[in-house]
């Protein structure tokens, strides 16, 4: 199944619709080496212009799922094909829902050893025909990462699923992308810590509305700041737009 694939201010987004994600995801899974997808905010999108590992990472994702708003609304705004938005929890819900049907495997590796355990036991009775065959907490000591990555290697789960306490975030798996198999990655920050209920997710109308940013800045009152990014995004649109910039 082909994707379309977008490009905003020079960044890569695909155009993924609902009822495409299933056979996507299963397309992935019998796809040989390491694969990943990346939930990409405007922030993300901002950084991902730059230079870098991130960037990389980003051109070289396998799935590329907006979950801004922001993101849409560029896209509009520059006369591209809008995407589809998507809520990282529900998405990852949704994919654990895919590879449970198809009775595949998960690595859980992120979050304190409490709120490990917990958000397991959570994942293992909530998707029962999903064996969970690995997990190893964040934060960990630079000592253990080669027995970590050596465990995934040897587990081959199909789906790695990276929370909190992943320094390097989305880059983590990239940068060492050749010492595993068949594994796609996921990184999402808050996956572990809504699974033990540590956490409340986004309430969904607030999601939908585009507001998140201050549920964020409730938790983070620094994230204020981030109105100047945002800004300047709003400044390249119209530079792009205007100029006919190609991407």
């Amino acid at each position: 199944m082909s994707i379309q694939r977008i490009y905003v201010l020079g960044v890569p987004v695909d155009i993924c619709k609902p009822q495409e994600l299933e056979s996507r995801i299963m397309e992935l899974v019998e796809k040989p080496g390491a694969k990943q997808i990346v939930f990409l905010s405007v922030w993300d999108l901002l950084r991902a212009r730059r230079k870098g590992e991130y960037s990389e990472c980003v051109k070289n994702a396998d799935l590329v799922l907006p979950v801004s708003k922001s993101i849409l609304s560029g896209a509009k705004f520059l006369k591209k094909n809008v995407p589809v938005r998507y809520n990282p929890f529900d998405s990852v819900i949704n994919i654990l829902s895919v590879l449970t049907s198809h009775l595949k495997t998960l690595y859980i590796l992120g979050g304190r050893k409490k709120t490990l355990m917990t958000a397991e036991r959570h994942v293992r009775s909530t998707f029962k025909g999903l064996q969970v065959v690995g997990r190893y907490v964040g934060y960990y000591p630079k000592s253990v990462e080669d027995d970590i990555v050596q465990a995934i290697y040897k587990a081959s789960p199909s789906l790695v699923l990276v929370s909190e306490g992943i320094k390097e975030k989305d880059t983590w798996s990239f940068t060492r992308r050749n010492r595993f198999s068949d594994s796609i990655f996921l990184y999402y920050h808050d996956a572990v810590g809504i699974f033990s209920q540590r956490i409340t997710r986004v309430n969904e109308r607030t999601f939908n509305k585009g507001l998140e940013i201050w549920s964020e800045i409730i938790r983070n009152p620094l994230k204020i700041f981030l109105v100047f990014p945002y800004m300047w995004y709003l400044i390249l649109l119209l530079w792009t737009r205007v100029f006919k910039k190609a991407d």
